[in-house]
């Protein structure tokens, strides 16, 4: 028995479980083998990288050593520079304007070519110019459609109330006139239209003054909404002294001019 016991393999032992023996193909490998030899794997990895790491760590060390270290008299362009009257601290130049620390070493770690981070740097600040044109173009726009509604907003703001001072104005004169008598407007369309209430009157009326009611109408139809309210409100003020906006007839010229903020809208505004 102790014969048979010293031939089995022990699996525990450190020849049973070395990754250096020759393991031949078609025989299976034993689970705690493969884990052993997978980590040694790992183990051997570990080490390449954190030897690599400590080379440049040391590299950057020995390079920020020398950087920070002042140059001594053993460096012939230092002992020139002393020999032409240069010291310790001073900037260069003749009148001492020029540098005095050393130009800084830029390391390049990457493995593009000389010029590309430039390169990369003016297409950045390129896109980023046209995106902040695009910006302002669509600003300008946004402004001019603005600008735009609130001018035609304005202008159909502007022919409404000249229409509505129109029809006020040409009230007015119908009551004035007829207080004063008069029989026919000064012109046609300083009255508001009134149906008459027999045909035959209308019919006769059409036949004597169809030539001269053509012409007034032709000539309305030829000013604008603003002329023909200026002038009727002109011949409101002068026969009458009434202001439409004031809703007054004052006593006299003189009152008129006095009392009256202006002759437009927009003076009593």
């Amino acid at each position: 028995m102790a014969a048979a016991s010293d031939e089995e393999d022990d699996y525990m032992s450190a020849a049973f479980i070395s990754t250096e023996q020759d393991i031949r193909p078609g025989i299976p490998i034993a689970r705690r083998v493969q884990e052993a030899y997978q980590k040694e794997q790992k183990h051997k990895e570990a080490n390449l990288k954190n030897r690599q790491k400590s080379l440049k760590e040391e590299e950057k060390e020995r390079r920020e050593i020398v950087l920070n270290s002042a140059i001594g008299n053993e460096n012939k362009g230092f002992a020139l520079l002393q020999k032409m009257g240069y010291k310790k601290g001073q900037s260069l130049g003749k009148h001492g304007d020029g540098i005095a620390e050393p130009i800084p070493l830029r390391i390049k770690t990457g493995r593009s070519g000389l010029g590309h981070e430039e390169l990369q740097k003016r297409k950045a600040e390129e896109k980023l110019e046209n995106y902040r044109r695009k910006i302002q173009m669509r600003q300008h726009a946004s402004e001019q459609a603005a600008d735009h509604f609130r001018l035609r907003f304005k202008s159909k703001h502007e022919e409404m109330r000249i229409e509505t001072d129109f029809r006020k104005s040409q009230r007015a004169c119908l009551q004035l006139d007829e207080q004063k008598g008069i029989q026919a407007p000064q012109e046609l369309w300083f009255w508001p239209k009134i149906e008459k209430l027999k045909e035959e009157e209308e019919e006769e009326e059409e036949e004597e003054e169809e030539g001269e009611g053509d012409q007034e109408d032709s000539t309305a139809e030829e000013l604008s909404s603003l002329e023909m309210l200026q002038a009727l409100t002109a011949y409101l003020r002068e026969k009458y002294f009434y202001c439409i906006w004031c809703g007054t007839a004052y006593e006299d010229e003189d009152d008129l001019a006095s009392s009256c903020p202006g002759d437009c809208a927009a003076d009593h505004d």
